[in-house]
């Protein structure tokens, strides 16, 4: 799998993708990321790529020739067919369903912004998903790309040692985790479920579920409709 992302600060992402799981699919081979700086594609002298909004009003506005121009550099690279997404807080909610979508792609393009925003002719020309990691306002879009990274690269085949560990995680079955433990066997009091030492795998495997159900309800109760 290939990601490109567009990035203002590429730098931001170096050790990121040489650490942890990441940094090991990158090493594998398993995924290339590839981190491409949009004022490289600037016309003028300051490589400028915002400028004052028109009508007025507070910051600057990211402008449509650098972005465009990245990504139809991408395009020549092979790039051209590949899902763009447009990593802003106006998006669609980034989900676990979603993030399986994207893993199965062969490529992605992450397009982080920054400033006030982009040009609205940016979304239209590039037709990109917009894609949002949640209800708040980021200064970047790149914490956002790192996000959105991690939970794709760790459902590419081949990168988690465990792929059964994949499908027994939040959000995987549309409910929560249930409690995982390990040694010590008491702590300060709090003993272990005592089905999970039976070694009665049918029982153990009721009691996660019961336990994930329980766990959902009481912390994230929206989620029971969809599961």
């Amino acid at each position: 799998m290939r990601i490109d992302v567009l990035t203002l600060f590429p730098e931001v992402f170096a050790p990121f993708l040489s650490t942890s799981i990441v940094g090991r699919a990158v090493e594998r081979g398993l995924v290339c990321i590839r981190c491409v700086n949009f004022r490289d594609f600037a016309h003028d002298a300051h490589r400028s790529v915002d400028d004052k909004p028109y009508g007025g009003g507070p910051g600057m506005v990211l402008m449509c020739p650098p972005i465009v121009e990245a990504l139809e550099s991408l395009d020549a690279d092979g790039g051209e067919g590949s899902l763009r997404i447009l990593l802003t807080p106006q998006g669609e909610r980034l989900s676990q369903a979603m993030v399986g979508e994207f893993a199965k792609l062969a490529r992605i393009v992450l397009i982080c912004g920054h400033y006030e925003g982009f040009d609205e002719r940016i979304r239209t020309v590039t037709g990109a998903r917009e894609v949002s990691i949640g209800d708040y306002v980021l200064s970047g879009g790149e914490p956002a790309a790192m996000v959105l990274i991690d939970a794709v690269v760790r459902l590419v085949p081949g990168v988690l040692g465990d792929q059964q560990s994949v499908v027994e995680e939040s959000f995987a079955a549309g409910t929560l985790e249930y409690p995982q433990y390990t040694r010590p066997r008491e702590f300060r009091g709090l003993q272990v479920p005592d089905v999970l030492l039976s070694g009665d795998h049918g029982r153990i495997a009721a009691w996660r579920r019961e336990q994930s159900v329980d766990r959902t309800r009481r912390r994230r109760p929206d989620l029971l409709g969809e599961a």
